[in-house]
């Protein structure tokens, strides 16, 4: 994958190098003094696997669940919301938020419908994964938490479910920073089938449109997942621990159906709701993401993901891609925080 999309190579390694990607990003000015202000911050190295828990969950009543979240930091700080993705959890990011609590942000770790602590609300809510859902749960937090804006920052749906956030309601979203860049697809555009080594990787998308599938994953869904995980990340070497961490969130009753809706709804085979329609409508468009963005991948990323320079032309603001080495997979926000929380910061200096 190119370092840069624009063929120029650029290296990941901090706030040494900000002045340099200011300048190709046409920074002058006080946009510049103040991101030169933001980089000089310098993470400390940080031991992945440092930090073995969040504590208890906080619970809160927004839309259409009862979201279970965690949280760092100052509560007058800048807020950062952390989004995870699929087969994770909020402790992807339990190294990244003390990190960013530490520099004075205000940290949220909302756990995904159909993960951890979260539950509907009410029993008739259907349980549905497509993307527009996520979305307004995002959107539904931030309100029943009273924030008008924040950095949005995520990997897998995650990234996807920030980026749909970043292009529908930008005035939500001060920044992104999304592993993979952009995600946003529509049931539409999944009608084109990839070449036979694409859809090879897409394996577990087929598996879950079959009901042997489902009840494949209803019974083996920890097996399944922690295949999932040396796939996507196949330089990382997790110990059992760090897994049951994170699989004790499978076990929420809605997350079966929520995941197999979602893989369902993307190839069509599954009817989202009609309340979501008109914004699926804008995300089929593939809408510009006009807020401050920095993009990242690892360089050992073992799950289908975008070259980089497929999707640049997709961010019209302030704009940066970074590659982060040394054998970083899928989980790059528990991989490598210290990047992933440097990123954060350095999008907040755009």
């Amino acid at each position: 994958m190119a370092e840069d999309i624009n063929g120029q190579r650029r290296r990941f390694i901090g706030a040494a190098v900000m002045t340099i990607a200011a300048a190709q990003l046409g920074m002058t000015g006080s946009g510049q003094a103040q991101s030169n202000e933001k980089a000089a911050t310098v993470l400390p190295e940080i031991k992945p696997g440092t930090n073995a828990s969040f504590g208890a969950p906080k619970q809160v009543d927004a839309g259409v669940l009862n979201v279970g979240y965690a949280e760092a930091g100052p509560a007058g700080g800048p807020l950062v919301i952390l989004l995870h993705g699929w087969p994770y959890d909020i402790h992807s990011f339990a190294e990244v938020a003390p990190l960013l609590a530490s520099k004075g942000y205000r940290v949220i770790v909302p756990y995904l419908r159909g993960h951890g602590t979260t539950r509907f609300l009410s029993d008739e809510s259907p349980r549905n994964g497509q993307p527009a859902a996520l979305a307004v749960d995002t959107i539904a937090l931030m309100d029943a938490l009273k924030v008008e804006k924040a950095i949005l920052a995520g990997f897998d749906w995650g990234a996807r479910n920030a980026a749909v956030v970043a292009a529908l309601w930008p005035e939500r979203c001060k920044a992104l920073v999304s592993v993979s860049g952009y995600l946003i697809g529509s049931q539409e555009a999944n009608k084109s089938p990839l070449p036979p080594k694409a859809e090879l990787e897409w394996w577990y998308q087929f598996y879950f449109a079959t009901e042997r599938g489902r009840a494949g994953y209803e019974k083996y869904r920890r097996d399944f997942n922690r295949l999932i995980w040396r796939l996507a990340s196949p330089k990382w070497n997790f110990d059992d621990a760090t897994f049951e961490r994170t699989a004790a969130s499978f076990d929420n009753p809605d997350h079966v159906q929520i995941v197999i809706h979602n893989y369902r709804w993307r190839l069509g085979l599954a009817e989202g709701e009609a309340k979501y329609d008109e914004l699926e409508k804008r995300l089929a468009a593939a809408p510009v993401i006009a807020v401050p963005t920095i993009t990242l991948e690892g360089d050992a990323n073992g799950a289908p993901h975008p070259d980089a320079g497929a999707y640049a032309r997709k961010f019209s603001g302030k704009y940066a891609h970074r590659v982060v080495k040394g054998g970083v997979g899928h989980n790059l926000p528990q991989e490598a925080p210290r990047e992933f929380a440097q990123a954060v910061i350095e999008v907040d200096g755009f």
